[in-house]
């Protein structure tokens, strides 16, 4: 005879708290989305495809995701740099810098907006030197990657430095003693164990990217079908008392954001796994 053991967590309450956890994730997240989807279903098909296609909508599509990527690509780069340099060296100022990697965290979106377009502008302290060369930043695409490069670096600095902080350097050493180069150290002894959170910060970064309002509009110039986010358009048509057109294009972005997001999950669930 088979006797089944019940596990008991070592905590108690586990059904009242996923009970908790259930309702606030309702009351926060799901029925506020459930709205967005309940508005758009006011409008017909043919309408809602008219509405999320239109030319000027397709360009902030194109604008807004292609800015995110190029900024969470970016950020995934110099963001495991900025780590690896904090967490592997000791020098003058490294409290401050490290407390600098939180300021976007802190700093008002808008503040961060209008400091950009200060700076970046073809009379600010860097756009003047970039003017000459041909390279305005300031009212163009590039602005806009600039400032999510600018609130994106967090997400990736913060979740790969603790990997690199537990990260035993006996491994490293054993390597080298078996006459591993230190690209070859790198690449397949650390690199393995931080991709899956680089992934996430990468992750992060980009989803932080498509709805990112604040630190756009200042720098961007809102310029149709050059220069003007979707946050930007889905505000316009609220202002404008549309409320079931900017509830569409809020759909199309939610959709598609879901889907990339679950992708990247599902790529670092596979890599997590191929590690272990």
């Amino acid at each position: 005879m088979l006797l089944r053991l019940k596990q008991h967590s070592v905590l108690p309450g586990f059904h009242l708290a996923l009970g908790y956890t259930i309702f606030y994730l309702s009351l926060i997240v799901l029925i506020p989305l459930s709205m967005v989807f309940f508005k758009t279903s006011t409008m017909g098909w043919e309408r809602f495809w008219t509405v999320v296609t239109e030319p000027r909508v397709m360009a902030s599509y194109r604008i807004t995701f292609g800015a995110a990527l190029i900024a969470a690509m970016i950020n995934a780069f110099f963001g495991l740099l900025v780590a690896w340099v904090l967490e592997r060296y000791q020098f003058f100022g490294k409290r401050f810098i490290d407390a600098l990697v939180d300021l976007p965290f802190a700093l008002p979106t808008a503040v961060a907006g209008i400091a950009l377009a200060s700076i970046y502008s073809s009379n600010g302290w860097i756009g003047q030197y970039l003017e000459p060369l041909g390279i305005k930043v300031a009212f163009t695409p590039l602005g806009i990657i600039v400032a999510l490069t600018f609130i994106g670096l967090p997400f990736v600095v913060r979740t790969v430095q603790p990997v690199l902080q537990d990260l035993e350097r006996e491994l490293e050493e054993a390597a080298a003693s078996l006459g591993a180069t230190r690209w070859q150290t790198f690449k397949c002894v650390i690199f393995p164990s931080i991709f899956p959170p680089l992934l996430t910060g990468f992750a992060l970064a980009f989803a932080r990217g498509l709805g990112e309002y604040g630190s756009v509009v200042f720098i961007a110039g809102n310029m149709p079908m050059i220069s003007e986010i979707t946050p930007l358009l889905i505000i316009t048509k609220l202002e404008q008392y549309d409320y079931a057109g900017a509830t569409a294009i809020a759909v199309v972005m939610l959709v598609v954001s879901f889907i990339l997001l679950f992708l990247i999950n599902l790529l670092q669930w596979w890599t997590g796994k191929r590690c272990r």
